[in-house]
């Protein structure tokens, strides 16, 4: 899969997910540096991926979900990045970010492999935003065509509101 970052085209490893999808098995590293995967998540999720959280764009993507996840009850979500768990750690703590899991894909990259985001020229995520029920199937799939514009945070928040 092809999408743009700064209007240049920019090839995405892994296989692009659609509705219907049961999730792929992944492991991300949380900022306490303990490995996670699936199997550590339950219930409705959202999972986000950003090229980093230290550019304005997944700036403001990360703080708007902190604040609107408040109204989505039992649902969580994550925000995945190459980011290290330090610097993910430092950029939560100075914004407030109490409402969303920041996790890294730094070690092993199965999140974006997996995930169809990992952009292999610049070694960094694709913009994009997944739906997950409680019985892992994705509900929604959303792949920004450019990396640097914004998701569709509506459909996501309603997405994640109809998942069970």
């Amino acid at each position: 899969m092809n999408l743009k970052f700064q209007g240049k085209t920019v090839k995405v490893s892994g296989n692009a997910l659609k509705v219907g999808d049961t999730v792929p098995d992944f492991t991300l590293i949380n900022n306490a540096m303990d490995t996670i995967s699936l199997g550590n998540t339950k219930g409705v999720r959202i999972f986000l991926t950003v090229p980093s959280l230290d550019t304005p764009v997944c700036d403001l993507e990360t703080r708007t979900f902190n604040e609107k996840t408040s109204e989505i009850p039992g649902v969580t979500v994550y925000t995945v990045s190459m980011d290290l768990p330090f610097a993910q750690s430092r950029w939560c703590a100075a914004n407030g970010i109490k409402n969303v899991i920041t996790v890294s894909d730094f070690k092993d990259r199965t999140f974006g492999k997996n995930f169809g985001t990992y952009m292999d020229d610049l070694g960094l995520l694709a913009r994009a935003a997944f739906v997950v029920d409680s019985s892992n199937k994705i509900t929604y799939v959303e792949y920004v065509p450019e990396v640097t514009n914004q998701p569709n945070f509506d459909a996501i928040l309603d997405a994640a509101k109809k998942a069970k």
